[in-house]
């Protein structure tokens, strides 16, 4: 039985008498010619280093793309990792409100995370407006799913990167004038990965010119890093404009609304997994060329904070498509919009690294609560391999780092963290133990418990053993030994390297 025969058996036996199930039967569905498509194209692993956020580096069909629309400044996605995040963005829901915050969950049958019966993925809800839906490339969601009852098209599974849509299911494949639900997934940062990233590069960085932030050491590893992420952009940058080319081409680009964004930041320590402005603030662009009133108007810049679960119900929004009141998301262009006061954004445990961090990001600062403290921030981690990491942690061990990004490889961290984005944007002076701060620190503090106390945060409970077990053995079968203590009553035998010698490799 898949999920939707579920739910709507437990409809039949009253159940869900209180919850109205739609049909889901397109051609019940009157009027769904006149709605809009609605395109997410969703950009792995990077930050806005574009053009039009102020970076010396061209994206002109992005710029163009915010011309026609509108460009938020300041997006924070809810996790600075895929799979919780991603889960958030295709329920509109906290991965810690759900129980889907441990990044690489639910991949095999005993680790099944199922959703509560009333929650429908946004691709469920559109499909049952009259909407064809489709993924081309990764899910990446971590609860259990039939994915025939979200998405068209084959697809493939991987043990850690789960369900994958192929590329070549897309708009093409409706019925004549059926409006679609999209996902076109980029590589983003992960271009640095492939065998073609190189040759496809054109005009690369000059890497002599690169200036990392103060936070990493000024080595040719970093300079490196930091000139391919910025190459990385505009390749993306040309495949967004061949997008746009396509969907002008089938004549559909006046009655598309746009959303491009990214999961979370770059890849390197201190960006992706972590709560840092590197890890959470995206690029986030919507365009609707056909109508730009409904967005307020071509080319507007907003600088409210935005959550990334707030693309959740302004996409069913601008389709005309009502909003779950289950929803943590919000309807950014709602006409009793009010903006939000505060982000919250979670991580947990990252493929085999288990820890626990909460972030409140208001207007003006940034408040970090690390449960972890005795726990390093570089703690054993799927990055240990690559030779920026390994150049970086001799430099650590023989004293040779200047101290400020010697400090992201200290033995233990601060239990709270709380910076001015105003006076300090690299989030460096860490104010939580300055008197002077103590009202501010207190706020923001008062705002995280408050909020954990609201939503239930299922980060403050152990994860299933047997999700645990499924990542020691996936691990171990790759040649690592996890080491943090969660493990150890599941029968560690010692068979694989320690975590910062590993052999393997996770993106």
């Amino acid at each position: 039985m898949n999920r939707r025969t579920f739910i709507r058996a437990l409809s039949a036996n009253g159940a869900l008498a209180a919850l109205p199930i739609p049909t889901g039967n397109p051609a019940a569905v009157s009027g769904r010619e006149g709605r809009p498509n609605i395109l997410w194209i969703v950009v792995e692993d990077i930050c806005p280093f574009l053009s039009g956020y102020g970076y010396p580096n061209p994206t002109p069909h992005l710029d163009r793309l915010a011309a026609g629309g509108v460009r938020f400044d300041r997006a924070f996605m809810p996790v600075p990792v895929c799979s919780p995040c991603r889960s958030a963005l295709i329920t509109g829901m906290m991965p810690t409100t759900l129980g889907t915050h441990n990044h690489h969950s639910s991949r095999s049958p005993e680790t099944a995370i199922h959703l509560p019966p009333a929650v429908r993925t946004l691709p469920e809800l559109f499909r049952e407006a009259g909407y064809f839906t489709f993924n081309q490339g990764k899910d990446d969601y971590n609860f259990d799913y039939d994915r025939e009852d979200l998405y068209t098209g084959e697809y493939t599974t991987h043990p850690l990167y789960g369900k994958s849509g192929r590329r070549e299911t897309g708009w093409k494949d409706r019925e004549p004038g059926q409006p679609f639900f999209g996902q076109i997934q980029l590589s983003g940062g992960k271009h640095i990965y492939r065998d073609t990233f190189a040759p496809s590069v054109k005009n690369p960085i000059d890497r002599g010119g690169m200036e990392p932030p103060p936070y990493y050491p000024d080595i040719p590893e970093v300079r490196e890093d930091w000139a391919a992420h910025l190459d990385c952009i505009r390749i993306t940058d040309d495949e967004v404009g061949g997008i746009l080319r396509r969907l002008e081409g089938d004549g559909l680009r006046k009655n598309t609304v746009v959303f491009f964004f990214s999961d979370h930041g770059m890849r390197l320590w201190r960006h992706k997994q972590f709560c840092y402005d590197g890890g959470l603030r995206v690029p986030f662009i919507v365009s609707w060329s056909g109508r730009p009133e409904r967005l307020g108007g071509a080319g507007r810049v907003r600088e409210d904070l935005v959550s990334g679960l707030d693309i959740s119900a302004t996409s069913l929004a601008l389709a005309g498509l009502p909003v779950p009141k289950y929803m943590e998301s919000r309807d950014l262009f709602a006409r009793d919009f009010r903006p939000r006061e505060f982000v919250i954004s979670t991580r947990d445990r990252c493929d085999y690294t288990i820890d626990r961090i909460r972030s409140v990001r208001t207007e003006r600062f940034r408040y970090i609560r690390n449960f972890f403290p005795d726990r390093p921030y570089m703690q054993p981690n799927y990055r240990d391999e690559w030779d920026i990491t390994r150049r970086t942690r001799d430099l650590h061990d023989r004293g040779e780092l200047d101290p400020l990004p010697d400090r992201f490889w200290s033995r233990e961290r601060p239990s709270e963290e709380l910076y001015d984005l105003e006076n300090d944007p690299h989030e460096i002076r860490n104010l939580a133990y300055s008197p002077e701060y103590r009202e501010v620190l207190a706020r923001h503090r008062d705002i995280l418990t408050r909020w954990i106390c609201r939503t239930g945060d299922k980060g403050q409970y152990p994860e299933d053993p047997a999700g645990l077990r499924y990542m020691l053995d996936t691990w171990r079968s790759r040649g690592i030994e996890p080491v943090n203590p969660e493990y150890d009553h599941l029968g560690k035998q010692g068979t694989g390297r320690s975590g910062n010698q590993r052999t393997g490799r996770s993106r």
